[in-house]
């Protein structure tokens, strides 16, 4: 089944769930588009040169550009309100009256492009509501739908519209994106963990000495070896995880410009989290689940654990005072600051 024939038949007709699925099968158009730009490399006029940096000192390189401009012209023919970008300081009113609106990642990794490693486009949808402002600090609860598509060795797809996850590959004779896994779901458990270990000496002693652990393997108190993985991307990242089980670990820290955190919760941890807690992970910024937090900001930052639940429940005992109480709940008193 392609993806337009899956949106038709779960939309069913209904006013809302039908805006949603016009809205993905959108922006699966611009994931064409981006995913040919990026398959042409050092072809493509050199899209990988650096022009600028954001307010907080993220590159922003020319198909970060192109990306963002491809997903905007698309969204316009879309039953879209607002629109806000990781690209742009504020959200763009896009279709007045339209039921929903979007955040979007227009290209996560963009640092990898030079590398031939994994980049991606990750995007939510969540209910319009009456003015940008209030539409984008909803929790991440609110949300209708979110994925990201991931440009590596093929072109997929990982999508959730609030009942399971399914993956979705280009087939390129086609040209169309089609069912490949109508039921992704995340093992408990993993031996993989994913971490930017030159952030160390940043972490709180707790976060560090999990870490520690993890890297002692079957020396020390875990008795079991680990792998780590860290290919720069969370999309990348979140792909393996969610597919497969594992741990991703991006902790806040005193790091310059870190302290809240360095992932963007409208659009990256939120998106992210919806998939994995539907997946049957978990996610959290290390206190609470990244789902229950009310942005303040369109660009406000939060550190992100998430992946295997039996790990993320494992690291929450650890660095949490004694003992976060039912964190899938939500009731946690933890003051905790990593």
């Amino acid at each position: 089944m392609n993806l337009h024939a899956y949106l038709n038949a779960w939309a069913a007709g209904r006013p809302v769930e039908t805006a949603v699925a016009t809205t993905i099968g959108r922006m699966a158009e611009a994931a064409f588009t981006l995913g040919e730009a990026v398959g042409r490399g050092p072809l493509a006029d050199d899209m990988h040169e650096l022009v600028a940096h954001h307010a907080d000192g993220d590159a922003q390189r020319r198909l970060d550009i192109l990306a963002e401009e491809t997903i905007i012209d698309r969204m316009r023919h879309s039953p879209v309100r607002y629109l806000a970008s990781e690209e742009s300081e504020s959200a763009l009113d896009v279709v007045p009256g339209s039921p929903v609106a979007v955040a979007v990642d227009p290209l996560d990794g963009s640092t990898n492009i030079d590398a031939n490693a994994p980049v991606g486009l990750i995007f939510s949808i969540l209910p319009a509501l009456d003015s940008a402002v209030a539409t984008f600090r909803q929790p991440g609860r609110a949300q209708l739908a979110a994925g990201f598509f991931i440009f590596g060795p093929h072109t997929s797809l990982m999508l959730t519209l609030g009942d399971g996850v399914v993956l979705f590959t280009l087939d390129r004779t086609t040209q169309r994106f089609t069912l490949a896994r109508p039921k992704v779901t995340t093992p408990k458990s993993s031996r993989e963990y994913a971490v930017n270990g030159s952030n160390a000496r940043f972490w709180s002693d707790n976060v560090r000495s999990y870490v520690e652990e993890l890297i002692a393997g079957a020396d020390g108190p875990r008795a079991i070896d680990f792998n780590t993985r860290w290919v720069g991307a969370l999309c990348g990242e979140a792909y393996r995880i969610i597919s497969r089980g594992g741990l991703y670990l991006y902790p806040g820290g005193t790091r310059r410009g870190q302290v809240r955190g360095r992932l963007r919760l409208l659009y990256e941890a939120n998106p992210i989290a919806f998939l994995v807690e539907q997946a049957g992970g978990e996610a959290t910024n290390g206190e609470r689940p990244i789902l229950d937090i009310t942005p303040d900001s369109l660009h406000v930052h939060t550190p992100l654990i998430f992946g295997s639940r039996d790990e993320v429940e494992r690291f929450m005992n650890h660095v949490s005072p004694p003992n976060i109480a039912n964190f899938r709940d939500g009731t946690s008193q933890s003051a905790m600051r990593m």
